[in-house]
């Protein structure tokens, strides 16, 4: 399915949209117009840091979604509206096996191995609309709320 489909319903006084957009389920709760949740939490299941960003979630009771990057690739619209928030050299790993290659490819090549390969990504990956943050950054966090 491509593009993005939308549906909308009104419960308990709230307005809820569940939207698909690039093979993916995104929830967003209004209160009074404005969005209360949108949280993606990009990351794998062993890296530490990422079990740290969904803690610090859970405990606060806040609502998101997490992609498993070994699983499931960030698409082109996600990867542009991430490196539009942080910049391409934020979201790439130092410690990554293809690290040298990367950089030494020409900026739209640098984009195309992203999409090609989930392991250079630092982790985790947290977006909230259109802001985004790589690593644990939990002063970033307790803004968006």
């Amino acid at each position: 399915m491509m593009g993005r489909v939308s549906v909308v319903a009104q419960t308990k006084g709230r307005k809820v949209a569940l939207s698909w957009l690039s093979s993916t389920w995104l929830t967003e709760i209004f209160d009074g117009g404005r969005s209360i949740v949108n949280i993606q939490i990009f990351g794998t299941k062993k890296c530490f840091d990422t079990k740290k960003a969904e803690r610090y979630f859970k405990e606060r009771r806040i609502k998101y979604q997490f992609v498993d990057l070994k699983l499931k690739n960030l698409s082109k619209g996600e990867l542009k509206s991430v490196k539009d928030s942080v910049g391409l050299d934020a979201l790439v790993d130092p410690q990554a096996e293809y690290y040298r290659r990367f950089f030494a490819a020409s900026p739209d090549h640098q984009v195309e191995l992203l999409l090609a390969d989930n392991t250079l990504y630092k982790t985790p990956i947290v977006r909230n609309g259109r802001q985004a943050t790589v690593g644990y950054q939990p002063d970033t966090w307790s803004t968006w709320e």
